[in-house]
């Protein structure tokens, strides 16, 4: 796979050799079991899988390519580049404008951008009217697109689905970049709506049984393409935001190949549900059949770390939190000592204090492993802070690994 030219601080030597390790003993990625670093007065359980991915180093090289190239001009991101607050931090204080914060309300007008600009289009992609927008401004696109090719691919999907006549239901959060653009791309195609869970699934599929125009106008406001008719679900194949639980996706899927199957039957299963290839990216796939390992691991609590906007990375919380106490941290910074910690809730959408977090056993075990949008430096950082807490530790520079 290529390499990225990405800035040196955003790596760390010793995360390095932990995954060059791993990458020399399982060159195919089939062992998805975690790595365990002894500290002699603690263990770190660190998971296969976790970090920048492709889609990511992709663009932050091309985000400070556009920073080394135009020095004298203007360089605006339509929104942030990543769900990761230390890196849009950098971009930031390097001179990069955000044009839209993440959930799409303007922080630049239009009006302001012009064509000596550079605009970069971040991993997550953009929708066809902001694309159009900025064409029609004389805005170069070309040079600094930076979306990700997985998330191209979820739209190539769509397309093609379209072009044979199937309705395109988009597994995703209504709200999140990424599926605010595939949205725009697949409405291109075909008729396409938006669901974020299983229950709105069943909610939907009730609608192919027993069509109502009315209630499907009324429970996915805001979420279906121009002119969506409930006849439209007559035929339908699902996709998904790259970043959703691979496993939620299959049972969506599965839900729906069966509703068709107990409605139209066998022999014309093919007429109403088109079979889709998964969708999720190989970062999203390979961290999360990480974290299922790492919940076959014995531990005293886990370390989640990422942007609290990160839709990858919470639903690494998702998964832990239901076997160990999960906390979910976006920067060194929340470890506040061995006994104190502040931690996002993402289902409150707070960051809370909580005490006693570490074990009070001899040799506690801890899990760590990051979103695909967390600098492995960062992961770095909190492993250190961790170990510093027990002074009888092996430091990182000792450490055999």
């Amino acid at each position: 796979m290529k390499s990225f030219d990405i800035p040196t601080f955003y790596r760390s030597n010793f995360i390095q050799k932990v995954k060059e390790k791993r990458k020399i003993e399982d060159p195919r990625k089939a062992d998805f079991s975690p790595t365990i670093l002894n500290f002699s007065s603690l263990e770190i359980v660190l998971a296969r899988h976790f970090g920048f991915c492709f889609g990511v180093e992709n663009a932050i090289e091309r985000a400070y390519k556009a920073l080394a190239d135009h020095p004298d001009k203007r360089i605006f991101l339509i929104s942030q580049m990543i769900h990761n607050p230390a890196v849009n931090k950098d971009l930031v204080d390097n001179g990069i404008y955000f044009i839209l914060d993440t959930e799409g309300n303007q922080l630049i007008p239009w009006d302001e951008i012009t064509s000596d600009d550079v605009v970069l289009i971040p991993a997550f992609g953009t929708t066809i009217d902001i694309e159009n927008l900025l064409k029609a401004k004389g805005v170069n696109l070309e040079t600094y697109n930076t979306t990700c090719p997985f998330v191209e691919r979820v739209w190539k999907k769509s397309d093609k689905l379209g072009k044979e006549e199937f309705t395109i239901i988009v597994h995703g959060k209504p709200k999140h970049e990424e599926t605010r653009a595939t949205f725009s791309h697949s409405s291109a195609s075909a008729p396409t709506i938006i669901i974020k869970n299983i229950e709105e699934a069943k909610a939907l599929a009730e609608l192919i049984s027993k069509p109502n125009q009315e209630t499907l106008e009324k429970d996915f406001a805001g979420r279906y393409s121009a002119g969506f008719k409930v006849e439209h679900l007559q035929r339908v194949g699902v996709v998904n935001q790259t970043t959703m639980l691979a496993s939620e996706t299959q049972e969506i899927s599965d839900f729906f190949k069966q509703t068709m199957l107990n409605i139209y039957g066998e022999e014309t299963i093919k007429t109403h549900f088109a079979d889709t290839r998964d969708t999720l990216c190989y970062a999203t796939n390979d961290n999360q059949n990480a974290t299922f390992e790492l919940l076959k691991t014995p531990a005293d609590c886990a370390i989640v770390i990422g942007g609290y906007n990160s839709s990858n990375t919470t639903h690494l919380v998702e998964l832990l939190e239901d076997k160990f106490p999960t906390y979910f941290i976006s920067s060194v910074d929340k470890l506040l000592n061995a006994e104190e910690i502040m931690h996002f809730d993402y289902k409150k959408k707070e960051e809370l204090t909580s005490k006693n977090w570490l074990s009070n056993k001899d040799k506690p075990r801890v899990i760590i492993t990051s979103g695909a949008s967390c600098p492995d430096k960062l992961l770095e950082q909190v492993l250190v802070k961790i170990v510093s807490f027990f002074p009888n530790s092996t430091s990182i520079e000792r450490l055999e690994i």
